[in-house]
């Protein structure tokens, strides 16, 4: 038997994390639960049972997105749901009253807005924490929300933030263990076992730049990185800053999938790799997507370098094009 009405789902990552909190913030009882967009659907069969869900910064799914809406459809005819979310829409549109959706925000400035009038003004601090982890922190609010705090602190407090929930991984259960403190404005550096992963993870992440400069492997117009043995989205940065490209591709092989996992981050803002996945990663039997500037794909093993190779093209053809105009 449930001991609270409201139930949140929320993405793993740091902006994931202080939406959750700040959804938590609004509603102290609610429980908070981690997903993905390709795990939302069946997850939202635990929400039976509840008077309120809340959906933060999960991407709509492209390949679920049908069934997805129904359910979510089904669910408010007898519940209130709200879906917060950031990321770029599949070739659709949702214009239903539970789903607010900006893309010009980080999921967690968004979460704060939707729910200002249950919040206390200082929670807006977590948005900026998670508008950090996303660089989603020169949005006007954001910026206007800064100038509250002194700016160095507030960049210490998220980096702490960040570099922790980057060194626990997939440990959900610690997730929702600093999701609690976060939800009361307790400063990261005072949350127990932050400060110390933290720095376990700037040092794995030191040890990796420097793997990463001597393994990359430059293109035309991209750089990538095989198997790095450590954090992929930071291996997709250092990619691209050591193979002097404006894009990075971190790829990571899983044995049990027979399958890369890829990270992708752009220094480039006139090629949008999440519309070039989604057109791209399909052709050589994968998927992916994210956002213009950061995203991330599923290869399979044996289409990898032909997936690399077809994106190095289009993403140079991108680039003359854009310097033809």
């Amino acid at each position: 038997m449930k001991k609270t009405d409201t139930i949140i789902f929320t993405h793993g990552d740091s902006d994931g994390v202080c939406s959750g909190a700040i959804a938590k913030s609004a509603y102290p009882d609610a429980r908070v639960y981690f997903t993905s967009p390709v795990s939302l659907h069946n997850r939202l069969d635990m929400a039976e049972d509840y008077d309120n869900i809340i959906i933060c910064d999960i991407a709509v799914d492209e390949r679920s997105c049908v069934n997805l809406y129904n359910k979510i459809n089904d669910i408010a005819s007898r519940a209130d749901v709200t879906y917060i979310d950031h990321h770029p829409l599949p070739r659709m549109c949702w214009d239903e009253p539970w789903f607010y959706h900006d893309l010009n925000t980080c999921a967690a400035e968004l979460t704060y807005k939707v729910f200002k009038s249950r919040l206390e003004r200082d929670i807006r601090r977590i948005a900026v924490y998670g508008a950090i982890g996303d660089y989603k922190d020169n949005t006007p609010a954001i910026k206007k929300w800064t100038r509250d705090w002194d700016k160095r602190s507030l960049y210490f407090q998220a980096g702490t933030l960040i570099q922790a929930l980057q060194y626990v991984g997939r440990n959900y259960d610690f997730k929702r263990e600093i999701t609690d403190p976060l939800s009361t404005d307790l400063i990261p550096s005072e949350i127990p076992n932050l400060i110390p992963y933290a720095k376990k993870a700037s040092r794995i992440e030191e040890e990796l730049r420097i793997r990463v400069k001597e393994l990359v492997h430059p293109l035309h117009s991209i750089a990538y990185v095989l198997d790095p043995e450590g954090y992929l989205s930071k291996s997709a940065i250092y990619a691209a800053s050591y193979g002097r490209k404006g894009i990075g591709i971190a790829a990571e092989h899983r044995n049990n999938k027979a399958a890369y996992d890829l990270s992708l981050r752009s220094r480039n803002s006139s090629v949008d790799i999440n519309l070039l996945l989604r057109d791209i990663a399909p052709q050589y039997g994968g998927s992916g997507g994210g956002h213009p500037m950061a995203a991330g794909a599923r290869i399979p093993e044996e289409k990898l370098d032909a997936f690399l190779q077809e994106f190095d093209r289009r993403v140079n053809l991108a680039e003359t094009k854009q310097g033809d105009l």
